[in-house]
């Protein structure tokens, strides 16, 4: 089974992959690759899903590390998997080969980061909430306190809902733009939106970061992806990022 359409090397070293919700082992309506593991989804099927995604990208299952996404922005430095005790955290980075790290999506956008002459990558989870708060930044922050420059970084955007369908009321919309103004937007029937990646983008673009790629694909309206707007509850799909 293909496990989505996005796949690249990054630059150099650097693996960046996107899934998509097919070819897995989940029932309606988490059919059927749902990679995430607080949606309500039987906890053997999501086992199920990560081990054989893991797998077909030709990553080790058990070196794959999966964060309790939050909506926040705390980054941390990670050496191994966190188990069953994940911390509250929207961003991780390493210099470990070989280690995989995810970043799961429902109209959220998954961000990954590498920079492949210091041998260092990350991925962030960055939706309304998290791109106001300023993960994306704080990802980028941290990775050049640990040996990264951005000016040699890539990152890619992955999918995520857009600014067309993600509508929002007038005082949500001022929040975030306020703090990210080209996160400003209108939905196509007229009323307020938020326009994530175009928010996120910014972000990375005055952190300096030296190349910016996107997965441009709209997740309400694309049925191959989770999408929590569109079907209320969902499954996850992931982006990864490794070291080779």
């Amino acid at each position: 089974m293909s496990v989505g359409r996005y796949r690249v090397l990054l630059a150099g070293r650097v693996h960046v992959h996107f899934t998509d919700r097919l070819g897995g082992a989940s029932a309606p309506p988490y059919d059927t690759r749902n990679l995430g593991g607080r949606t309500g989804d039987d906890p053997g099927a999501v086992r199920r899903n990560r081990e054989s995604t893991a797998r077909e990208l030709g990553v080790d299952p058990g070196a794959v590390v999966y964060m309790r996404q939050v909506h926040g922005a705390d980054t941390r430095y990670v050496r191994e998997p966190f188990g069953r005790d994940a911390p509250p955290l929207d961003a991780i980075y390493t210099d470990r080969p070989g280690l995989a790290l995810a970043a799961l999506g429902a109209d959220c956008a998954p961000v990954l980061i590498g920079d492949p002459d210091a041998g260092i990558v990350g991925a962030a989870h960055s939706g309304r909430v998290g791109t106001a708060a300023g993960v994306v930044p704080a990802l980028v922050e941290a990775m050049t306190a640990h040996g990264a420059e951005a000016a040699r970084m890539v990152a890619v955007v992955g999918p995520a809902i857009c600014g067309g369908c993600y509508e929002v009321s007038a005082q949500v919309r001022d929040e975030v733009c306020a703090v990210v103004p080209e996160a400003w937007a209108t939905t196509r029937s007229g009323t307020p939106s938020v326009d994530v990646r175009s928010g996120i983008a910014a972000q990375l673009a005055r952190a300096g970061v030296g190349e910016i790629r996107h997965d441009d694909r709209c997740t309400a309206e694309s049925p191959e992806l989770y999408s929590y707007r569109r079907d209320g509850d969902t499954g996850r799909f992931a982006g990864y990022v490794w070291l080779k």
